[in-house]
Parts: structure tokens; C-alpha cells; sequence
């Protein structure tokens, strides 16, 4: 293929920006792949109420959400008692209940493998 010089310009630009959209699509891609796994793994990882009186609600909660142009892993059914949990909490009747870290564990996998996605869609 035989570009004229006044044309170069305009066909780095082009292919600059066909770069660029492939990079953005498979980087969404994988942003939306690596919400839904930490998800599903909140799904399988957190706490249920011992006593049995929410039947799973928190656990099955787990979701991930589309917020502009990032993805948030979040729980639509409990929100409130994700910190509480997570950081541990006073009680009515004096004392702290234990901390249950679930999240935290998610979260640091999650990025990791999100960096180690994004790497892999540029160096193709």
C-alpha cells in the first residue's frame, strides 16, 4: 500500500485511533469480566447469619453494576451491613462483634487481576 506524504499524517491518525477503540472495547470487556468473577466469588465467600433467620440474603446480594464508565461490585440487598461486617461493630449490649473481612480479600484479587487483563490487551 503506497501512502503520498501529504496523506501520512492522516493515516498515522487513523490507524492511532483504530488502536485506541481496540484497546478501550477489550478493556471494557474485561472490566466487565473481572466485576462479575468478583462477584460470583463474594457470592461464594461471604458470611451467612448463623441463626438462619435471612436465608442467605446478603450472600445472594452480590452484584456487579455498571456506573458510567466502570464497573461496582456491590450488594443491592444488604448495602448497610457490608461495612459492618467487613470492620466489625459495637453491640447493644456492650462489646464488639468480630470483624469478618470478605470483601477486602475480593477486592485485592479483583485489582490484580485487572491489571494483569489490561496488560495483556496492550502488549497485543
Amino acid at each position: 500500500m503506497k501512502i503520498k506524504v501529504d496523506q501520512l499524517t492522516d493515516q498515522i491518525k487513523k490507524s492511532l485511533q483504530e488502536y485506541n477503540e481496540e484497546i478501550e472495547r477489550n478493556v471494557d470487556k474485561s472490566k466487565r469480566k473481572v466485576a462479575q468473577e468478583g462477584a460470583k466469588e463474594l457470592r461464594s465467600t461471604s458470611t451467612v447469619n448463623p441463626y438462619g433467620s435471612r436465608s442467605g440474603k446478603y450472600r445472594k446480594g452480590w452484584t456487579a453494576t455498571k456506573v458510567g464508565t466502570a464497573y461496582v461490585i456491590r450488594n443491592r440487598t444488604d448495602y448497610q451491613l457490608t461495612h459492618l461486617l467487613e470492620k466489625g461493630h459495637a453491640l447493644r449490649q456492650g462489646g464488639r462483634s468480630p470483624a469478618i473481612p470478605h470483601i477486602y480479600p475480593v477486592e485485592q484479587s479483583v485489582i490484580k487481576k485487572y491489571l494483569e487483563d489490561v496488560k495483556k490487551v496492550i502488549k497485543r
